[in-house]
């Protein structure tokens, strides 16, 4: 009679699969072949941290670089050096001065180029060898000091110039209250920027304002004064589309030029 011995042998709890390897690992040995060794899982590399693309501006259109080319140029058409001398041409042609002889006229005219344009120029670009100013522009509200005071007394000399010459006083005080703007701006300029080509063409269209209640004006005085807002108004919008100014400076501009100009020629 057996006896039966599997009541000494408590059962697995792997429920056989003990003895499922165990007889597979008795049978690896009767071959004489060990165990395959348990492989580690092979990690992946990490991935390669992204770079994210550079951020490409936008092509300029063709009416962007139109509208640049455009305010550059009406930047440097009605650059506050040239002020003085459409003035003078402007005071020829619209009022009683154009009967005054041809020559006299292109007398006065080479005067004040001479005075506001070839001075201050050639002022300004040694400044720019000696390295007190960067841009000839004159875009850096911190190199504006000694331009502003080569401005100033140009215009101050040109006003003393046509008044010995016996001009109009209405025509002198063109020229100093170009000056007198000139002084406002130089002080401002110490803590903010002022757009200098707003104050130029809105001391023109206050001369044109004199002219019509003082100056025995020609009949075409009204349009050339509407001409003028509008070129002002397109000077503005071009400093600011340059990002030369705000539209803050250039409001300031017109209202220092003008204010400038109209009330001195209010002197007699």
């Amino acid at each position: 009679m057996k006896l039966d011995t599997s009541s000494y042998y408590p059962k697995s709890p792997l429920d056989g699969e003990e003895y499922t390897s165990c007889a597979a690992g008795g049978q690896s040995s009767e071959t004489g072949q060990s165990p395959a060794p348990e492989t580690e899982p092979v990690q992946e590399p990490d991935p390669l941290p992204r770079t994210p693309s550079p951020r490409l501006e936008p092509a300029p259109t063709g009416a962007s670089q139109a509208m640049d080319g455009f305010s550059t140029a009406m930047s440097w058409i009605m650059v506050p050096l040239l002020m003085p001398v459409y003035g003078m041409l402007l005071a020829f042609g619209l009022s009683i001065l154009n009967y005054v002889p041809a020559g006299t006229k292109l007398g006065f005219t080479l005067v004040v180029a001479a005075l506001n344009i070839l001075v201050p120029a050639l002022l300004i670009l040694t400044l720019k060898k000696m390295g007190a100013i960067r841009d000839v522009g004159l875009n850096n509200r911190d190199e504006r000091l000694w331009p502003y005071v080569i401005s100033i007394i140009c215009l101050g000399g040109t006003a003393l110039f046509v008044a010995m010459k016996g001009a109009p006083m209405w025509l002198t005080m063109f020229f100093a209250g170009g000056a007198v703007a000139g002084i406002v701006e130089l002080i401002v300029n110490h803590w903010w920027k002022i757009s200098v080509h707003a104050a130029g063409v809105a001391g023109i269209v206050a001369l044109l304002v004199r002219i019509m209640h003082d100056g025995y004006p020609a009949p075409s005085i009204f349009i050339w004064l509407c001409i003028s807002i509008i070129v002002a108004g397109a000077v503005g919008m071009c400093r600011v589309w340059l990002g030369r100014h705000t539209v803050g400076q250039v409001l300031a501009g017109y209202t220092v030029g003008f204010c400038g100009v109209f009330f001195m020629t209010l002197i007699h």
